[in-house]
Protein backbone atom coordinates (compact mmCIF):
# COMPACT_ATOMS: atom_id res chain seq x y z
CA UNK A 1 0.00 0.00 0.00
CA UNK A 2 2.57 2.34 1.05
CA UNK A 3 4.32 1.67 -2.72
CA UNK A 4 1.47 2.30 -4.45
CA UNK A 5 0.89 5.78 -2.38
CA UNK A 6 4.54 6.52 -3.09
CA UNK A 7 4.28 5.73 -6.50
CA UNK A 8 0.87 8.10 -7.47
CA UNK A 9 2.29 10.57 -5.60
CA UNK A 10 5.55 10.89 -7.46
CA UNK A 11 3.73 10.29 -10.60
CA UNK A 12 1.25 13.24 -9.99
CA UNK A 13 4.36 15.53 -8.90
CA UNK A 14 6.13 14.48 -12.25
CA UNK A 15 2.81 15.88 -14.20
CA UNK A 16 3.14 19.00 -12.25
CA UNK A 17 6.32 19.87 -12.95
CA UNK A 18 5.80 18.74 -16.42
CA UNK A 19 2.89 21.25 -17.12
CA UNK A 20 4.20 24.64 -16.19
CA UNK A 21 2.24 27.50 -17.54
CA UNK A 22 3.14 29.36 -21.11
CA UNK A 23 4.70 32.35 -20.97
CA UNK A 24 1.89 35.23 -21.64
CA UNK A 25 2.44 38.11 -24.27
CA UNK A 26 2.74 40.34 -21.03
CA UNK A 27 5.46 38.06 -19.45
CA UNK A 28 7.43 38.15 -22.33
CA UNK A 29 7.06 41.93 -23.66
CA UNK A 30 8.93 42.98 -19.52
CA UNK A 31 11.24 40.64 -20.24
CA UNK A 32 12.31 41.17 -23.59
CA UNK A 33 12.33 45.37 -22.76
CA UNK A 34 14.09 44.64 -18.85
CA UNK A 35 16.56 42.67 -21.21
CA UNK A 36 17.27 45.57 -23.77
CA UNK A 37 17.04 48.16 -20.59
CA UNK A 38 20.42 46.16 -19.01
CA UNK A 39 22.24 46.66 -22.38
CA UNK A 40 21.77 50.45 -22.53
CA UNK A 41 24.23 52.60 -20.46
CA UNK A 42 21.90 55.44 -19.02
CA UNK A 43 20.07 54.09 -15.74
CA UNK A 44 17.18 56.42 -16.12
CA UNK A 45 16.26 54.52 -19.21
CA UNK A 46 12.35 53.53 -19.07
CA UNK A 47 9.28 51.90 -20.72
CA UNK A 48 5.64 52.20 -20.40
CA UNK A 49 3.36 49.55 -21.72
CA UNK A 50 0.40 51.81 -23.20
CA UNK A 51 -1.50 49.23 -24.95
CA UNK A 52 -1.29 45.71 -26.18
CA UNK A 53 -3.98 43.51 -27.96
CA UNK A 54 -3.73 40.34 -29.27
CA UNK A 55 -4.63 38.13 -32.49
CA UNK A 56 -4.72 40.70 -34.62
CA UNK A 57 -3.78 39.78 -38.07
CA UNK A 58 -3.97 35.86 -36.69
CA UNK A 59 -4.26 33.98 -33.55
CA UNK A 60 -1.21 33.73 -31.79
CA UNK A 61 0.09 37.05 -32.72
CA UNK A 62 0.06 40.50 -30.57
CA UNK A 63 0.56 44.26 -31.08
CA UNK A 64 2.41 46.34 -28.24
CA UNK A 65 2.37 49.78 -28.13
CA UNK A 66 4.73 51.58 -25.44
CA UNK A 67 6.76 54.78 -25.04
CA UNK A 68 10.42 54.42 -24.15
CA UNK A 69 12.55 57.00 -22.37
CA UNK A 70 16.48 56.79 -23.76
CA UNK A 71 19.23 59.55 -22.93
CA UNK A 72 16.40 61.73 -21.70
CA UNK A 73 14.22 61.18 -25.33
CA UNK A 74 10.68 59.78 -25.12
CA UNK A 75 9.59 58.38 -28.04
CA UNK A 76 6.40 56.26 -28.71
CA UNK A 77 6.71 53.24 -30.27
CA UNK A 78 4.17 50.11 -32.10
CA UNK A 79 6.09 46.22 -31.96
CA UNK A 80 4.82 43.47 -33.75
CA UNK A 81 5.15 40.22 -32.38
CA UNK A 82 4.00 36.57 -32.93
CA UNK A 83 4.09 33.04 -31.35
CA UNK A 84 5.88 30.41 -32.95
CA UNK A 85 6.41 27.04 -31.33
CA UNK A 86 4.93 28.26 -28.09
CA UNK A 87 7.35 30.59 -28.20
CA UNK A 88 6.84 34.69 -28.96
CA UNK A 89 8.87 36.09 -31.02
CA UNK A 90 10.01 39.68 -31.54
CA UNK A 91 9.20 40.43 -35.31
CA UNK A 92 8.83 44.72 -36.32
CA UNK A 93 8.97 47.66 -34.20
CA UNK A 94 8.58 51.01 -35.44
CA UNK A 95 8.09 54.45 -34.10
CA UNK A 96 8.77 58.30 -33.45
CA UNK A 97 9.44 60.84 -31.43
CA UNK A 98 6.35 63.22 -30.26
CA UNK A 99 7.86 66.23 -31.72
CA UNK A 100 8.45 64.57 -35.31
CA UNK A 101 7.11 66.95 -38.19
CA UNK A 102 5.73 64.37 -40.17
CA UNK A 103 3.04 62.37 -38.57
CA UNK A 104 3.71 58.68 -39.37
CA UNK A 105 5.27 55.80 -40.74
CA UNK A 106 4.83 51.72 -41.55
CA UNK A 107 6.37 48.20 -41.07
CA UNK A 108 8.73 47.29 -44.03
CA UNK A 109 7.13 43.39 -44.37
CA UNK A 110 3.89 41.75 -43.36
CA UNK A 111 1.37 42.53 -41.58
CA UNK A 112 2.01 46.17 -42.81
CA UNK A 113 0.85 48.39 -39.77
CA UNK A 114 0.97 52.05 -40.35
CA UNK A 115 0.94 54.19 -37.59
CA UNK A 116 2.26 57.37 -35.66
CA UNK A 117 1.36 60.28 -33.41
CA UNK A 118 -1.37 63.12 -33.17
CA UNK A 119 -1.28 66.04 -31.50
CA UNK A 120 -3.87 68.21 -32.80
CA UNK A 121 -7.06 68.06 -30.76
CA UNK A 122 -8.86 68.55 -34.56
CA UNK A 123 -8.24 65.10 -35.91
CA UNK A 124 -11.48 63.15 -35.48
CA UNK A 125 -10.15 59.92 -37.18
CA UNK A 126 -6.93 58.43 -39.16
CA UNK A 127 -7.01 56.29 -42.38
CA UNK A 128 -4.46 53.93 -44.14
CA UNK A 129 -5.67 53.14 -46.96
CA UNK A 130 -8.95 52.28 -46.71
CA UNK A 131 -8.16 50.98 -42.90
CA UNK A 132 -9.79 52.99 -40.79
CA UNK A 133 -7.42 53.73 -37.48
CA UNK A 134 -7.26 52.85 -33.97
CA UNK A 135 -6.45 55.78 -31.72
CA UNK A 136 -5.30 55.24 -28.39
CA UNK A 137 -5.22 58.68 -26.16
CA UNK A 138 -1.46 58.42 -24.59
CA UNK A 139 -1.69 61.45 -22.06
CA UNK A 140 -2.97 65.23 -22.21
CA UNK A 141 -2.51 66.45 -25.92
CA UNK A 142 -0.74 63.53 -27.32
CA UNK A 143 -2.46 60.48 -28.74
CA UNK A 144 -1.01 57.52 -31.24
CA UNK A 145 -2.60 55.60 -34.15
CA UNK A 146 -2.43 52.32 -35.94
CA UNK A 147 -3.85 50.25 -38.58
CA UNK A 148 -3.42 47.06 -40.03
CA UNK A 149 -3.22 46.68 -43.77
CA UNK A 150 -2.61 44.30 -45.99
CA UNK A 151 -0.96 47.12 -48.45
CA UNK A 152 2.63 47.99 -48.67
CA UNK A 153 2.42 51.48 -50.05
CA UNK A 154 -0.90 53.68 -49.02
CA UNK A 155 -2.09 56.56 -48.62
CA UNK A 156 -2.48 57.97 -44.91
CA UNK A 157 -5.34 61.02 -44.53
CA UNK A 158 -6.57 62.39 -41.36
CA UNK A 159 -10.05 63.83 -40.48
CA UNK A 160 -10.68 66.91 -38.99
CA UNK A 161 -13.31 67.26 -36.61
CA UNK A 162 -14.68 69.84 -39.44
CA UNK A 163 -14.82 67.01 -42.27
CA UNK A 164 -12.07 68.24 -43.65
CA UNK A 165 -9.43 65.53 -45.06
CA UNK A 166 -5.87 66.12 -44.95
CA UNK A 167 -2.94 63.50 -46.38
CA UNK A 168 -0.26 63.25 -44.42
CA UNK A 169 3.91 63.18 -45.16
CA UNK A 170 5.10 59.93 -44.02
CA UNK A 171 7.76 60.12 -41.49
CA UNK A 172 11.59 59.91 -43.20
Amino acid sequence: MRKKLFLVITIGLSLLVGCSEPETFEDYFHKEMEENKAQTDDANDSYSLIHHEQDVVHQNDAIAIYTEKQFQEERILIAYIEKENDQWEWRQTRGAAWGDPAHWSSMNSEPYIYSGTIQDDAVKEVYAGREKAKIINVSEGKRFWYAVSDKKEVDVKMVMEDGAEEVVEELG
